[in-house]
C-alpha cells in the first residue's frame, strides 16, 4: 500500500531515471574522463537551439549599434584562429565537426569571450587589444571557450538546477511542461552568468590546452594570458573572471600538463 511519506523516495527514483550518466567528450591526451549527469529530458538539440536564439539576438544587437565586426583586419585574425581549432575538435568529439559553428567579433571594451552550446563563438575587442594578446594567447581562450561547449558544461549546469527545481515541487502540481518553460527562461543565466564549477574549469583548461597545441599554438601561452587575465583590472576582474573564475592552482596545473601536449604541438609544427 503506498503512504504518504514515501512519496519523497518514489520522487527521487522518478529524478534518477530521468538522468543518464555520459561522457560527452574522450579523454584526450589529458585524460578527461569525468562521468557527466544529464537529464534525458533536455537534450543536446534543445540547448542549442535555445542558445542559437539568444547568439542572434546579441549579434542583431551588435549589428544594430554598429559594433559587429566584419571583414576587418581583427574579426580575420579571431577567425583564422578558430578555423584551426574547430579543425581539431573530432579528437575529443567527432559529432562536433557537424555542428552549424560560428565566429564573431564585437568591438567592446569588455574583456570577455565565449563560446556556446553548438559552436557559437563571440569574441570582444577589448580582450585582445587591452591585454595585447598574441595568437597563441587568443587560441589559448578559445581553445577554453571551445571546450565548455564540447563538454556541454552549459547543459550539465541546466540539468543540476532542473534537478534542483523540480525536487523543490515535491507535493506540487507543476507538469514537465511548466518546469520545461521555467528552465528555458534560467537558461541564458546559467549558460552566460554563472561562473564556472572548479571542476568545469580544469576540464576547460585541459581540454583548451591540448586543442591549442593540435592545432599548433604554443600551449605555454596558456600560462601567460592567466597572468596577463589575473592583472587586469585590479579591484576590478575582468568580466571573463566572473563566469571564469581563477584560482592559485590553475597556473600549476597547466604548467604540469604542458608536457603531455607539447609532442602534439611539436609535431604539428613540424
Amino acid at each position: 500500500m503506498f503512504r504518504l511519506h514515501s512519496a519523497p523516495v518514489v520522487f527521487a527514483a522518478a529524478l534518477l531515471a530521468g538522468c543518464q550518466a555520459v561522457n560527452t567528450t574522450s579523454g584526450g591526451a589529458v585524460g578527461v574522463d569525468r562521468k557527466q549527469y544529464m537529464f534525458s529530458m533536455l537534450s543536446t538539440e534543445q540547448v542549442n537551439q535555445m542558445y542559437a536564439q539568444s547568439y542572434q539576438q546579441t549579434l542583431s544587437e551588435a549589428s544594430q549599434k554598429g559594433v559587429l565586426e566584419k571583414n576587418t583586419a581583427i574579426s580575420k585574425r579571431v577567425n583564422a584562429i578558430a578555423q584551426r581549432l574547430i579543425a581539431e575538435v573530432p579528437a575529443f568529439r567527432p559529432d562536433a565537426a557537424q555542428w552549424n559553428w560560428e565566429v564573431n567579433v564585437i568591438d567592446s571594451p569588455e574583456l570577455n569571450a565565449n563560446c556556446g552550446p553548438g559552436g557559437k563563438i563571440i569574441f570582444y575587442t577589448g580582450l585582445i587589444e587591452k591585454l595585447k594578446l598574441t595568437d597563441d594567447e587568443i587560441a589559448a581562450v578559445m581553445g577554453h571557450e571551445i571546450a565548455h561547449a564540447l563538454r556541454e558544461h552549459g547543459r550539465e549546469a541546466m540539468s543540476k538546477a532542473y534537478g534542483v527545481q523540480m525536487a523543490t515541487q515535491i507535493g506540487s502540481a507543476m507538469g514537465v511542461g511548466d518546469g520545461s518553460l521555467q528552465l528555458a527562461n534560467m537558461g541564458v543565466q546559467y549558460l552566460m552568468t554563472l561562473p564556472n564549477s572548479r571542476s568545469n574549469e580544469n576540464e576547460a583548461d585541459l581540454i583548451g590546452l591540448e586543442l591549442a597545441a593540435r592545432a599548433g599554438y604554443d600551449p605555454n601561452a596558456a600560462i601567460s594570458l592567466w597572468q596577463k587575465m589575473g592583472a587586469a583590472g585590479g579591484s576590478a576582474p575582468p568580466e571573463f573572471l566572473s563566469t571564469h573564475p581563477s584560482s592559485s592552482s590553475r597556473t600549476q596545473s597547466l604548467q604540469s600538463t604542458i608536457p603531455k601536449v607539447m609532442p602534439l604541438y611539436q609535431q604539428k609544427k613540424r
